[in-house]
């Protein structure tokens, strides 16, 4: 909108001009096309490639874990011995110091909201690409003391978690950037580029794990010193990252976090039915995508100590790579058949993989085991997209039935949905990343009272099939047939 001088003319809004190095933006106008056109879409890429940089290094220190504590054992730590051959013990270890991360990274997102606004952008990426480097180093020169006890490593473990808090800090921040009608591609751009640091993780740690394994003696400070250079491979990255982010990276003087949208938000009954729906996908994603390794390694011990399975890192990272790849797909479906519709049979379809996981234990058949692991990581890419799309339909259609009911202005009562849609997102996100604590935690503690992780395994089908029936009662029915529909109208919130 532009202003209006004393005389009655129209003041022009300042001509923006792109540059590479960082600043303060004092005026910024992304809905409008002239400013768009004119330099502001240069720059909104520009802070979407360095956004997508570091949080893509922020879910692979999140993740890191997941492969470290399967070389613990032969590195000399007694607590994690006999993680390859099934120690309940070592394998109850293992998942803990494994959901350790997941748990903070889970807590951390709700302050990570709010941190840009306060700090802006440039600053907050920065920071917080460099508090990766205490995660890092602390476990680069704790690995190398064997007598370390296991609670330091759960620090350690818990410090990591900060990498999962920038996923919510690094969305939020490039929420700002981009104009309504192309934030939903460049959100989508953002979150799955930080996905796919946690497959590369998968594959890249086992590799070097490996590498430096071998450039030593094949015992326990061969494999120190393989999880030591594991670990500092990623140091030269996040301090690109911190160097870019000052440089160049940008900060809106005006972005605003809107609290009165993140309280209605915490007040309407949907945010927490889908936070409750959204364990099941996302939660089941991150869940297993950390606990994947430490299950392989456990259930097929035999074929891990192979060469060439080994050194593929068990296939462990195929699991994050086919979820992250999955997850448009997810959401193209729902803007199509409806968003509902597709999470309720992703529930059902996890129920099936969750059945076809312990039929292939059974029989210890590793390419049915590591198949039906597979379908159920595409199953939940699929349903994080789709619930995701779910969201703003939902608030959307609660704003037409609310604005005929009340006579309100559509418009006014649409923007308002879209701000609560918005801040719902970043709670029900908060709250699936913790579900994946929670499936780790029902893993370790299957395994210690009943000497089994089946029980939690099908504990998962139960509930999987519990939530697509919550699905269908609250938004297929015909009492909320507006939220199976198709829709387009907020793809982009």
């Amino acid at each position: 909108m532009t202003a209006v001088a004393a005389t009655g003319q129209e003041l022009q809004p300042p001509t923006f001009h792109h540059q590479k190095r960082g600043r303060w933006l004092d005026h910024w106008e992304p809905d409008n096309e002239q400013f768009w056109e004119s330099g502001g879409k240069f720059t909104a890429r520009k802070n979407l490639i360095l956004s997508v940089f570091a949080e893509n290094l922020g879910f692979s220190i999140w993740v890191i874990w997941g492969s470290v504590v399967t070389a613990m054992g032969p590195a000399g730590f007694s607590f994690l011995a006999g993680l390859g051959q099934g120690n309940p013990t070592a394998v109850s270890n293992a998942l803990l110091l494994t959901s350790t991360p997941t748990l903070v990274g889970a807590m951390l997102r709700v302050p990570y909201t709010f941190a840009i606004p306060k700090f802006g952008g440039r600053a907050f990426t920065a920071f917080s690409a460099g508090m990766l480097l205490f995660p890092t180093l602390g476990l680069a020169f704790f690995i190398n003391q064997p007598g370390t006890p296991m609670w330091v490593f759960m620090i350690l473990a818990a410090l990591a978690g900060v990498g999962g808090g920038n996923f919510s800090s690094s969305m939020a921040n490039i929420n700002f950037f981009f104009p309504e009608g192309k934030k939903g591609a460049a959100l989508g751009i953002n979150a799955a580029g930080g996905n796919m640091g946690v497959a590369q993780t998968q594959l890249l740690l086992p590799l070097v794990i490996t590498l430096g394994t071998h450039l030593m003696a094949k015992d326990a400070g061969g494999y120190r010193f393989g999880i030591t250079l594991a670990v500092l491979v990623w140091v030269p990255f996040i301090v690109a990252a911190m160097y870019a982010a000052l440089r160049y990276m940008d900060s809106i003087s005006h972005a605003q976090s809107d609290g009165q949208s993140y309280k209605l938000a915490l007040t309407n009954q949907h945010t927490w039915i889908m936070a409750f729906l959204y364990i099941g996908t996302f939660g089941s994603f991150i869940g297993f995508s950390f606990a994947f390794p430490t299950l392989l390694k456990a259930n097929f011990p035999d074929l891990v100590e192979i060469g060439w399975m080994s050194t593929l890192g068990n296939l462990a990272f195929l699991g994050a790579f086919v979820g992250s790849f999955s997850r448009p797909f997810g959401g193209w479906l729902g803007d199509r058949v409806g968003g509902a519709k597709i999470t309720m049979y992703v529930f059902i379809g996890m129920a099936a993989g969750i059945a076809l996981i312990m039929a292939s234990l059974s029989v210890k058949n590793f390419p049915m085991y590591l198949i039906s692991f597979l379908l159920l990581f595409i199953l939940t890419g699929v349903g994080n997209g789709s619930a995701y799309r779910m969201i703003p339909m939902i608030f959307g259609a609660e704003s037409k039935r609310r604005a005929l009911a009340q006579g309100k202005n559509p418009s006014e009562v649409a923007a308002s949905a879209k701000r609560q849609a918005g801040a719902a997102i970043g709670v029900i996100g908060a709250v699936g990343a913790g579900g994946g604590w929670l499936l780790q935690q029902a893993l370790r503690l299957s395994n210690i009272n009943f000497g089994s992780m089946a029980p939690a395994f099908w504990g998962y089908a139960v509930a999987f099939l519990v939530m697509g029936g919550i699905t269908w009662w609250f938004y297929l029915r015909s009492s909320f047939a507006v939220a199976r529909a198709p829709s387009l109208a907020y793809a982009n919130v």
